[in-house]
């Protein structure tokens, strides 16, 4: 049976026919998630039997946020970030725009915030904004970047619970803290590139290694309490570490791009670095995926 969503510039049609699984593999429980990936330029939501529930064509895509009823923030392109409701309908976009002097500004980061506004940062024009729903800037913070880069200032921000924001700083190679002023207040050198930075509950801050092929924890004294390096899982090879999270169960999300179809795209590694679950699907997606989300029941 098809499934039909609404998306895109304009209002165009989409089609999502049923997909055979049959070449998705998932080891463990099954789980769904939202993956995607902008080598065969889609993004999919999958149920546990990794049946598409819904699906969409993009061009690029760094991050993904489930919302409330079903919807979902993500972006089908560098250039803007939308909103679709629980059908797939855009109800909501932000365009990247441009910076003062005419340069370019890229989107690789956005969240919407528990106070209804959408936290966006802007690459190139290195600063974080909150926007509300008519896409007025109702909050900006200045980012500390010596050369801003469109495509290289920023991969991942997340909010921490004190209001701040955390940066992976990609080419910088910085995980840094700030305060809704601008000012830095914890900064950590990974050395690599990074793609994601976290909060724990516990005060820690989990760190997706980039082309580091690591995954590490540091606490607030910037010591390594845990770590997933290239070979701790037999027969895994760790390739570029984009998203990671810690689960409710307390094991590690990971995702697992670049690495290749030899190699699962999607990990959930145990606290004594066993594989738990696993998942790998070189038909629907390909060798560019560094949008994975575990969706909980």
């Amino acid at each position: 049976m098809a499934h039909r969503i609404w998306i895109g510039l304009g209002v165009a049609l989409l089609t999502l026919a049923h997909v055979s699984p049959t070449f998705a593999q998932q080891t463990g429980p099954g789980r769904s998630l939202f993956a995607a990936d902008y080598q065969k330029k889609v993004a999919c939501l999958l149920d546990a039997q990794s049946n598409p529930r819904w699906t969409i064509p993009i061009r690029d895509i760094h991050d993904a946020q489930p919302l409330p009823g079903g919807g979902w923030l993500l972006q089908t392109s560098f250039g803007n970030v939308v909103e679709i409701d629980a059908q797939g309908k855009e109800i909501w976009k932000f365009d990247a725009g441009k910076t003062p002097t005419g340069g370019p500004i890229e989107i690789h980061a956005f969240r919407r915030l528990p106070n209804g506004l959408t936290m966006i940062a802007q690459s190139g024009a290195a600063r974080i904004v909150e926007v509300d729903k008519d896409n007025k800037i109702v909050h900006s913070i200045p980012l500390t970047v010596p050369n801003p880069d469109p495509h290289r200032d920023t991969r991942l921000v997340r909010p921490t619970p004190s209001g701040n924001y955390l940066v992976a700083h990609e080419a910088l190679g910085l995980a840094r803290e700030y305060d809704r002023t601008g000012k830095i207040v914890w900064e950590y050198n990974v050395g690599s590139k990074l793609y994601a930075a976290v909060r724990l509950a516990n005060g820690n801050t989990l760190i997706g290694a980039g082309d580091g092929h690591r995954v590490i924890e540091v606490n607030p004294n910037k010591e390594i309490v845990w770590e997933l390096k290239q070979g701790d899982i037999p027969g895994v090879t760790l390739a570029w570490i984009t998203m990671v999270d810690r689960l409710d169960n307390g094991n590690t999300w990971v995702v697992n791009c670049h690495a290749g179809p030899e190699n699962p795209q999607v990990l959930e590694v145990t606290p004594d670095k066993k594989l738990a679950w696993s998942f790998k699907d070189f038909e629907r997606f390909g060798n560019a995926l560094p949008v994975a989300v575990p969706i909980v029941p």
